[in-house]
C-alpha cells in the first residue's frame, strides 16, 4: 500500500511538472507518466487556488474587472500559457489548413497566424468578462473547479480519442489513459463541483451541463480535421470547458 501510494505521488507530481511552471522536484518515469494524466485535475486546482489567491488578494484594493484579470494572469504565469498555447495553434491549423496534413504541419509551426491571434484574443476577453461579472463568492469556488474540470475533460478527450501524430508533447501518456484514469480524475474535479453546488445548486450544475457541451463540440470541431487528438487539441479542451463552466455559473447564477 505505501508503495502504491508513493508511485500515485509521484505521478501527481509529474503532472504538476508537465502541466505548470512550478519548480517541483519530480523524477520522469515512463510508468508514472503514463498514470499521470488521471491527477491532472489535481493540477488543475494547484492552478487554481493559486489564481483564487491572487484573485482575493487583487480584490482587497480593486474591483471585479482587475481582480478577475489578476486571477487570469496567475493562472496563465503558473502554466506558462501551455494551454492558451494549444488553442491558439488549433485555431490556427483549423483555420489554416486545407487538409489533415497541412493542419498538423501549421500547428507545429512556433509561429501565431491570424486566426490564432484572433481565437486566442476573444477567448481571453471572454474569460476575463465571464469571471468579472461572476458574484465574487462564488469566484474562489469556481475558479478551483472550473481548473480541475476542464482539465478532467482533457483526460476523457484522451480516453476516448486517438492521437493524431506518430510522435508529440502527448504521445507519452496517449496510451496509458483508460476509463479508470477518467473516474480518478472526475472524482477529483467533483470536489469543488460539489461545494459550488452547495453556494449555488442551480448554476452549478448549468455550468457542468456547459463544460460537457464545450467538450463534445471542440472534440467535433478538431475531430473531423485531424481524425484525432494532439497536445495542442487538449490546450483547445481545457481552455474552451473552462470558458463553458464559467459562463455556465454566470447565466444561472
Amino acid at each position: 500500500m505505501r508503495g502504491r501510494l508513493a508511485a500515485e505521488w509521484a505521478s501527481f507530481l509529474l503532472a504538476c511538472q508537465f502541466l505548470t511552471r512550478l519548480p517541483i522536484p519530480a523524477r520522469w518515469d515512463a510508468g508514472r507518466m503514463a498514470a499521470a494524466p488521471r491527477w491532472y485535475p489535481a493540477a488543475g486546482l494547484v492552478v487554481g487556488a493559486l489564481a483564487a489567491a491572487a484573485y482575493g488578494l487583487a480584490a482587497l484594493r480593486f474591483g471585479s474587472g482587475l481582480a478577475a484579470l489578476a486571477a487570469l494572469g496567475a493562472g496563465m504565469l503558473v502554466t506558462g500559457c501551455l494551454h492558451e498555447d494549444g488553442f491558439a495553434d488549433v485555431c490556427d491549423g483549423i483555420g489554416g489548413g486545407a487538409s489533415r496534413e497541412r493542419a498538423l504541419e501549421i500547428m507545429r509551426d512556433s509561429r501565431l497566424g491570424t486566426y490564432g491571434v484572433a481565437g486566442l484574443a476573444l477567448m481571453l476577453l471572454a474569460r476575463w468578462q465571464a469571471l468579472a461579472e461572476l458574484r465574487p463568492a462564488l469566484i474562489p469556488l469556481a475558479l478551483l473547479a472550473g481548473h480541475a474540470a476542464s482539465r478532467a475533460s482533457c483526460v476523457a478527450a484522451m480516453a476516448g480519442g486517438t492521437y493524431a501524430r506518430a510522435a508529440g508533447a502527448a504521445a507519452s501518456v496517449a496510451g496509458g489513459v483508460g476509463w479508470r484514469s477518467v473516474a480518478v480524475a472526475a472524482l477529483i474535479a467533483a470536489a469543488p463541483v460539489l461545494a459550488l453546488l452547495i453556494l449555488a445548486p442551480v448554476a452549478a450544475l448549468a455550468g457542468v451541463a456547459a463544460l460537457a457541451l464545450a467538450h463534445l463540440a471542440t472534440r467535433l470541431w478538431y475531430g473531423r480535421r485531424l481524425g484525432g487528438y494532439t497536445g495542442d487539441c487538449l490546450g483547445a479542451v481545457q481552455q474552451t470547458g473552462e470558458l463553458a463552466f464559467y459562463l455556465g455559473l454566470l447565466g444561472w447564477s
